[in-house]
């Protein structure tokens, strides 16, 4: 089963794009709620590099390990990844006249329920968009 979500995000498509990218910026938008974080990130963003990102609740209680490779790389446009189980998803950059629509389509994994996984996936999302409107 593939999920999309997606966002608007006022700002040029060079910043989204390097805000998407920047390991450091990971570190900062990489959160569904204020009590999470991302203490640490790697992207080498080419097709056959690697990406890594570790992602734990504030109050110690779970953290996991969000990895894969890249696959497809237009720079500007578009970006697909295989995760480390194997589940694949894609990245849309879609520059408009005041804003750049984000989308993701990802495959749904068998432990969440997909409704789960698009909240906190599209959660992931809209915390991207204000990180980079605000430094925009």
């Amino acid at each position: 089963m593939k999920i999309t979500v997606e966002t608007n995000v006022k700002a040029p498509i060079e910043k989204v794009w390097a805000d998407w990218n920047d390991p450091r910026a990971v570190e900062q938008w990489n959160t569904p709620s204020p009590d999470w974080y991302t203490p640490r990130a790697s992207v080498d963003l080419r097709e056959g590099g690697k990406f890594a990102s570790r992602m734990e609740a504030r109050d110690g209680s779970m953290g996991f390990d969000f990895e894969g490779t890249y696959t497809r790389v237009e720079p500007q446009r578009f970006i697909e990844y295989s995760m480390a189980d194997g589940r694949e998803v894609q990245v849309e950059f879609i520059a408009g006249t005041d804003a750049v629509t984000v989308r993701e389509t990802f495959d749904a994994e068998n432990v969440y329920p997909p409704e789960h996984q698009r909240q906190g996936w599209q959660a992931i999302l809209e915390s991207f968009a204000r990180f980079v409107e605000k430094r925009a």
